[in-house]
């Protein structure tokens, strides 16, 4: 059974950098297309930042240049490095598989004051 842990959210101004992680189980994060995806109030979720098991990281043109998607083998963990965070990007992070979606997380809440 595939388990997703998602930590590290808090309340950081505007600016400010945040590091999330996410503990995997039941699959190996190095073999897998993993990705880390928020859901604003009242929006839909969407991916921000994938990483595939071989090739390049991609971003959604919102974080481009601000968010970096990592993995850590030996932990068996995929983590979002986030900089210059805005108010807009103030939602609930989780981390999940892209294309074969498990069940989600309970997610980590990430809030940036202006």
């Amino acid at each position: 059974q595939v388990q997703l842990v998602e930590s590290g959210g808090g309340l950081v101004q505007a600016g400010g950098s945040l590091r999330l992680s996410c503990a995997a189980s039941g699959i190996i994060v190095s073999f897998n297309y993993m990705g880390w995806y928020r859901q604003a109030p009242g929006k839909q979720r969407e991916l921000v930042a994938a990483i595939p098991s071989g090739g390049r990281t991609n971003y959604a043109d919102s974080v481009k240049g601000r968010f970096t998607i990592s993995r850590d083998t030996a932990k068996n963990a995929v983590y979002l490095q986030m900089n210059s965070l805005k108010p807009e990007d103030t939602a609930v992070y989780y981390c999940n598989l892209v294309g074969r979606v498990q069940s989600w997380g309970q997610g980590t809440q990430v809030t940036v004051s202006s």
